[in-house]
């Protein structure tokens, strides 16, 4: 059948709110470097008062792993789907209203004005002087994201299914992933999934093993997560032993470029040298980008070249999102001659 979708993603909606913040600021308030942590609101607005005068001039923004992801195939040109939960708030409806103007459709578009009542999720973003992100959120009521969210048809119209690892930390979202891949697998959908952040691989592995089930078409992980997953401690062996969990792979490190698995063959992917600002988004952005690209005829090496390059751009903005015109600019530059 043809495709309505190129990607049905499955995911978090949280509203990004970024804060460039310093080291010391973090290890006085007992905040984990570099990984995403789960807090309830109070702490979540002790955090803000304490940072009230430290915004960053980034505008708010729909956020959550995988709607980053599919907000960045979308300004691609990729058709595309998310699946998610908002809250009848101020949140909710900026955050439907910021799906909508990324050309994105959404689950919540189907029952306008019927949100159920809540606190849309909330992540902050803090930026320290290396670039590095680390992020606290409160996920509200994108907790309960479960079965109901999914729309059978959509996926079903889909080319790939894209699941963000973080649904791991929530019974029902995590049910609601499996399910989403075992329609996928029983339709011919290919299957997406990203191991999201360092602390889902250390705490919630088993959980993440029943959301990649027997195999998955494509995993996304950085360095640390799949030396972390894999129990190794060389991306070689690493990339051996994914083979085992997924069919093909892309591996990011970072300022070293990404490694590729194509279901063949190891394909090293050159870095794209960049003064980074802020990391936040970039394995999001690579992923889009690549699933952008392996959707729109293109090989592996040409969208592990345009996932490294948009994410090398990326970095140096801050928020999650490249200025609209930077998109055809990296088609032209990167796949023009693919």
């Amino acid at each position: 059948m043809s495709k309505n979708y190129h990607l049905y993603g499955l995911g978090a909606a949280l509203v990004d709110t970024e804060i460039e913040v310093s080291d010391e600021f973090l290890a006085q308030a007992n905040i984990e470097k570099g990984v995403m942590t789960l807090v309830d609101e109070p702490r979540q607005h002790q955090l803000l008062e304490h940072l009230k005068d430290h915004l960053v001039g980034s505008k708010r923004a729909s956020g959550g792993s995988a709607a980053n992801t599919i907000i960045a195939a979308s300004q691609f040109g990729a058709n595309a789907y998310y699946s998610c939960k908002v809250a009848n708030d101020d949140n909710g409806q900026f955050y439907l209203s910021d799906l909508a103007e990324a050309g994105v459709d959404s689950n919540q578009h189907e029952h306008d004005g019927q949100s159920a009542p809540g606190i849309t999720g909330k992540c902050l973003v803090m930026i320290t002087p290396d670039a590095e992100r680390t992020m606290n959120t409160y996920l509200g009521i994108s907790e309960t994201l479960g079965l109901a969210q999914l729309n059978e048809a959509a996926i079903l119209a889909a080319e790939y299914l894209y699941i963000e690892g973080y649904l791991v930390t929530s019974d029902s979202g995590r049910e609601a992933a499996v399910k989403a891949r075992q329609l996928a697998e029983q339709n011919g959908v290919k299957t997406a999934l990203s191991l999201s952040d360092p602390g889902m691989v250390e705490f919630f592995s088993e959980g993440l093993q029943a959301m990649l089930g027997d195999k998955v078409d494509l995993l996304f992980c950085n360095e640390q997560e799949a030396l972390q997953w894999t129990r190794t401690n060389n991306i070689a062996d690493a990339a051996a032993q994914l083979k085992s969990d997924a069919r093909s792979f892309a591996i990011t490190l970072g300022a070293k470029g990404a490694v590729i698995f194509d279901g063949q063959q190891l394909i090293d992917i050159a870095p794209y040298p960049v003064q980074a600002i802020d990391t936040n988004g970039a394995g999001d952005m690579f992923a889009g980008a690549f699933l952008y690209a392996i959707t729109h005829g293109h090989d592996h090496a040409s969208a592990g070249k345009l996932a490294c390059r948009s994410a090398a751009e990326l970095v140096c903005h801050y928020g999650p999102r490249l200025p609209g015109e930077k998109h055809q600019q990296l088609l032209d530059e990167v796949l023009a001659s693919a």
